[in-house]
């Protein structure tokens, strides 16, 4: 058996979705200043590195992040791999794709995935992301969780959350911030575990994929 790591690592060098808090990790208490112990505080938007929209990040009085199903992130997944020369993920790549039939979780390795050779850098606009033709077919074909790597499963330029809205209100998972630079595509058993924030729109996860 093979684990592998497809979370980022959370740094104040993590780049963050315009707008949002920067991560900050601050060492309180010391043991090299005299303190018994080591003691950090972390301060960052649930919606930073490796993490896990919930229901209520664009719908209200839907489902917090505490009431998502483990059962939807843990499991077989399908790491699909989208042409270099693509920037937007639509109904069309889906269609040629030809999924085995009772998919139910699909990552999407794209050129985004490359950003990741360096840890810090500026947050790109440019990124590959789906449609909402493309959410609208992955809503019809019943599969409940969908993961992409950058910081979000949505286009920058979109004027209005749609993606993220078809898929959410149809219960699918959405994980994003994956780091997929490592991997093949192929399938794999998934591991996801979002903190458990109560109440919360989002929350950061550590994923990792086993293989054999």
């Amino acid at each position: 058996m093979k684990i592998l790591d497809i979370s980022l690592p959370v740094s104040p060098a993590l780049p963050v979705w315009p707008g949002d808090s920067p991560v900050k990790v601050e060492r309180y208490r010391s043991i090299a200043t005299g303190d018994e112990c080591n003691v950090s505080r972390l301060s960052c938007s649930v919606h930073s590195g490796t993490h896990v929209d919930a229901p209520s990040h664009f719908i209200d009085k839907a489902p917090a992040i505490d009431e998502l199903p483990l059962e939807a992130l843990i499991g077989p997944v399908l790491i699909v791999e989208v042409p270099q020369v693509d920037t937007r993920i639509e109904p069309e790549f889906l269609d040629s794709l030809s999924l085995p039939a009772g998919t139910e979780r699909l990552l999407f390795k794209t050129r985004n995935s490359n950003l990741w050779r360096q840890a810090e850098h500026s947050f790109q606009t440019e990124y590959v992301a789906l449609t909402q033709e493309a959410a609208s077919w992955i809503v019809a074909r019943g599969i409940r969780l969908v993961g992409i790597d950058y910081l979000s499963v949505q286009l920058f330029t979109d004027s209005k959350p749609l993606t993220h809205c078809i898929l959410l209100q149809a219960g699918v998972v959405i994980i994003e911030g994956l780091n997929l630079r490592h991997v093949s595509p192929g399938a794999y058993q998934l591991v996801c575990l979002p903190l458990k924030l109560v109440g919360c729109d989002g929350a950061p996860a550590r994923a990792v994929l086993i293989e054999g």
